[in-house]
């Protein structure tokens, strides 16, 4: 096994991840949101929405996590992240959220797969469901011990909002969006190293030949198996990849991928968890309150597909 060979390709892979990928819509994201912050306009919209989530353990912040990864991408709440980070949301609303976004599917694989039959406006619905359902057990459940005092930050340092130019929030905003980024690569490098790994030894082979049998038992279609370890082990942009080919071959139906995309499409994979978890040392330590409403909320998701479709 070409240890070094798998560490060097799973580096070149987390790099163009980041560099074409993340820093792309991180900067675009992050400037929308410090432009509407600095005028004021995310504290209007926070302020009406918080009542609107409050039952479901989100803050006014989180609709724009939601709105940001249902229709545009998996790294675009990263944005929204960041901001609750810096202005101190409290851990458990963290939690709810992350579960929340964990649950949900992402624009970046929705999309593609609409030509190729995907339902989309039900994919969406239910997604949202399942979100708000992880982020609600979350935060009356799994959560339920975790603080929900905000956290005290400095703003002695903070400029005037007052006087920020575009140019300054572009500025700004640019520089952390990189930071973020670039902050996420050792968390991917880590993740696809263990695929490589894996891959290497056989791993995935076996555990396909492994797993056949008992989806046979169950009725469910074998075809599930390489997209769902692809999913689970390198994202879903690999997903898809794999997927199209499946649908271009006629091995997939467009019906299979309705009935599945409930459990398919989600971030709660290997390299979700390290762009998600690289964002700060807390989100790593509020992940374990995370993951279970998250599960629940991806197993509510793949229900409602099964029994819609």
């Amino acid at each position: 096994m070409d240890i070094i060979g798998i560490i060097m390709s799973a580096g070149k892979a987390s790099v163009n991840v980041a560099l074409y990928t993340l820093i792309p819509i991180m900067v675009v994201m992050l400037i929308i949101m410090k432009y509407l912050e600095v005028r004021g306009i995310l504290d209007r919209i926070v302020h009406l929405m918080t009542p609107v989530l409050k039952p479901f353990g989100i803050t006014g912040l989180g609709i724009f996590a939601l709105i940001q990864l249902n229709f545009v991408s998996f790294a675009a709440p990263l944005a929204s992240l960041a901001i609750m980070e810096k202005r101190g949301v409290s851990d458990r609303h963290l939690a709810a959220t992350l579960a929340m976004l964990f649950a949900m599917g992402q624009g970046n694989v929705f999309y593609p797969l609409i030509p190729f039959g995907l339902h989309w406006g039900a994919a969406l619905g239910i997604s949202v469901v399942g979100g708000l359902a992880a982020a609600a057990v979350t935060w009356y459940f799994f959560g339920r011990k975790l603080s929900f005092a905000s956290l005290h930050r400095d703003e002695s340092s903070h400029e005037d909002k007052s006087s920020t130019g575009l140019i300054s929030i572009i500025n700004g905003a640019g520089s952390d969006a990189i930071r973020l980024s670039l902050g996420s690569v050792p968390m991917l490098i880590l993740s696809l190293t263990v695929v490589g790994i894996l891959q290497a030894m056989g791993a995935i082979e076996l555990l396909t030949r492994l797993l056949t049998p008992v989806l046979d038992f169950f009725h469910v279609s074998g075809v599930f198996i390489l997209p769902a370890l692809t999913k689970c082990l390198a994202g879903g942009t690999a997903y898809f990849g794999v997927a199209s080919d499946l649908l271009h071959q006629g091995s997939m139906t467009a019906q299979q991928v309705n009935a599945s995309v409930g459990f398919m499409v989600q971030t709660l994979d290997l390299p979700g968890l390290g762009i998600y978890l690289g964002i700060a040392s807390r989100f790593v330590r509020l992940f374990r309150f995370a993951l279970p409403g998250a599960l629940l909320g991806i197993l509510l998701r793949t229900i409602l597909h099964c029994v819609m479709f």
